[in-house]
């Protein structure tokens, strides 16, 4: 039986041709076949397949004259092949059939490398396909292997895996179900193509005696688990309520590890400190996984106390807090969140914060809070921040507080700390006294608080948050001063609020000057009826310089501008008001005192 006799457009072959060519094959030795060769036989092939001959192209295969040549040129064959079945073409299930007796009787060395070829430069349009199409294939020939199959395994989901790494990972659950661009349906069946290879690594590491090739097997396994962490699983969206297909195919890769004998908490907890960027980050996923999601969680050891995960955790916490991807940054909240919760109020000492990520973790979580833009992050930041400080104890918190002010430079952060900090005088003068929020360390905290580093050029506006906190945190110790004036505290305390309150007295007269006039210049502005006038008045006015919560005055509209300056005018009313109370509580404690 021959192939059949069709024109492509380069080549018309008479019959008796094709014959004399096929039976020069069939007598010919591998070794002595030419590229030639090779060539017109991938020709014959291809010109079956997209001519609709499938079925013949099999049968020719499949005779046992041609056993020969199949087994010496077949791999050829793969290449126009697997584009058929990608294509969906008119011979299909036929080339189905002739690929898997390919698989059946070449070299399973020769057609993992024309397997694998077939694994580069794939059109992204067709990636999945693709890789669905060869994984069922490319797996049985790799079982065949008698040598290196361990490095064919890794040459081989490498491959796979790069490429991959192409299609996006879907972000949301409607992605995820919609899988557009097939990456789900492609991990899922890596899962079942790694299948054979972990039982055999699980079954062989096992016994009594393993070899060279064993461990390699093992190895290989182990950088497709680690490179699956970083990637889909870093990225995905995953949610223990919902068993998505990513969220099976991450406890595919967490119950492998253990399989292939990789502790789970030899990988968290006693790894190399001198560690890859990506390494650190598949790590900071199976910590994310273990206890976020509690994937294998039953079977992890007990003996670990909360304390010693928290600081463990904190290098991968560390690790996802400094990404710029949203996906590791909600990881890395929700792993800091979660190894906090089990922790003990107040038990935490400062001997932890001179870790180095104990340091650089708050910082990036401060930096989350003010330069994030999606709320939703910003506010799980904020519960975060406020579970740290809780499970401090007192003279950690007070370190923390001092390290948060002297960095922070925001002042919606500096408010919520001063807040904190008045929290925490609250609760030492109720019963809970310690020398950090009610003796004499409380002075350098309040030395922070009660500051305007920048003098009377400080910009009220864009400080007020911090501002009007220290002054109610003020208020609030010059009310409580039958609590303080038994303590060193007191004298220093008013020494540091006259100088605070004339220096904010200063600020306020200056800023409240400044920003009437712009008012006043603005009203005059808007009187002006041509429009070409008031935009040339507008744009040469010094309320262009103003910034405003970040956003350039100039860039809003006159509206707005009235809106924000009437504002701080009515800020700095509201400024002076509260020190006219503070100076008012001041002297009628002073006046009582001398009564007494």
């Amino acid at each position: 039986m021959g192939l059949p006799t069709r024109a492509d457009e380069t080549l018309i072959v008479a019959e008796d041709e094709v014959n004399g060519i096929i039976e020069r094959w069939r007598n010919t030795p591998e070794e002595k076949l030419k590229p030639e060769d090779y060539q017109q036989f991938k020709t014959f092939g291809s010109v079956c397949v997209t001519g609709g001959d499938g079925a013949q192209l099999l049968n020719f295969l499949q005779d046992e004259e041609n056993r020969g040549i199949v087994k010496s040129m077949g791999c050829v064959l793969m290449s126009p092949l697997v584009k058929e079945v990608v294509q969906k073409g008119k011979s299909l299930d036929h080339c189905q059939a002739t690929i898997t007796h390919l698989t059946m009787t070449c070299s399973p060395d020769e057609l993992v490398h024309s397997l694998l070829e077939l694994t580069e430069d794939i059109d992204p349009r067709a990636i999945s396909d693709t890789i669905l199409t060869l994984l069922p294939h490319l797996q049985t020939v790799l079982l065949q292997l008698q040598d290196s199959k361990a490095a064919r395994l890794g040459s081989a989901l490498g491959a796979l895996q790069q490429q991959l790494s192409r299609l996006p990972v879907p972000y949301s659950s409607q992605q995820e179900d919609e899988d557009e661009h097939g990456l789900c349906r492609c991990y899922n069946a890596l899962t079942n193509f790694t299948k054979p290879f972990v039982e055999e690594a699980k079954r062989k590491i096992g016994s009594s005696v393993t070899t060279s090739e064993d461990e390699e097997l093992r190895a290989e396994l182990l950088k497709f688990c680690m490179r699956s962490l970083r990637e889909p699983l870093l990225e995905a969206e995953l949610n223990r309520d919902r068993r998505s297909s990513l969220w099976l195919f991450a406890t595919e890769i967490m119950v492998t590890l253990p399989a292939i004998h990789e502790s789970l908490s030899e990988l968290l907890f006693f790894s190399p400190q001198k560690d890859s960027s990506e390494a650190k980050e598949s790590r900071a996923c199976v910590a994310y996984l273990l206890f976020v999601q509690l994937i294998t969680f039953d079977s992890f050891p007990a003996v670990f106390s909360p304390v010693f995960v928290l600081q463990c955790n904190m290098e991968y916490i560390d690790q996802l807090l400094s990404s710029k991807t949203e996906s590791h940054v909600l990881k890395g909240l929700a792993l800091y969140e979660k190894s906090l919760g089990n922790v003990q109020d107040n038990s935490l000492p400062v001997s932890l914060q001179d870790l180095k990520s104990f340091y650089s973790a708050p910082q990036n979580l401060r930096h989350i809070l003010t330069d994030c833009p999606m709320q939703n992050v910003r506010e799980t930041g904020l519960r975060v921040l406020q579970l740290c400080i809780d499970k401090f104890d007192s003279e950690a918190k007070h370190k923390f507080f001092r390290c948060m002010l002297k960095t922070s430079h925001h002042a919606g952060v500096e408010s919520y700390i001063v807040k904190n900090i008045r929290n925490q005088v609250e609760c030492s003068i109720k019963g809970n006294a310690n020398k950090w929020f009610l003796g004499e360390e409380l002075l350098p905290l309040l030395g922070l608080v009660l500051s305007l580093p920048q003098g009377a050029q400080t910009d009220l506006l864009n400080s007020m948050d911090k501002i009007m906190e220290s002054l109610n945190l003020l208020r609030y110790l010059l009310i409580r001063d039958t609590d303080l004036r038994s303590t060193i505290v007191w004298e220093k305390l008013c020494t540091i609020k006259d100088e605070y309150l004339k220096m904010l007295r200063v600020c306020i007269s200056i800023s409240r000057g400044y920003y009437a006039a712009e008012l006043k210049a603005l009203r005059q502005d808007q009187k002006i009826k041509a429009r070409e006038a008031r935009d040339a008045a507008r744009s040469s006015r010094l309320v262009k310089s103003i910034t405003v919560k970040k956003v350039k005055m100039s860039n809003m509209s006159p509206e707005v501008q009235h809106q924000v300056l009437q504002s701080a005018l009515v800020t700095f009313d509201l400024m002076e008001s509260l020190i006219f109370r503070i100076e008012e509580i001041a002297d009628e404690k002073q006046k009582s005192q001398q009564l007494n």
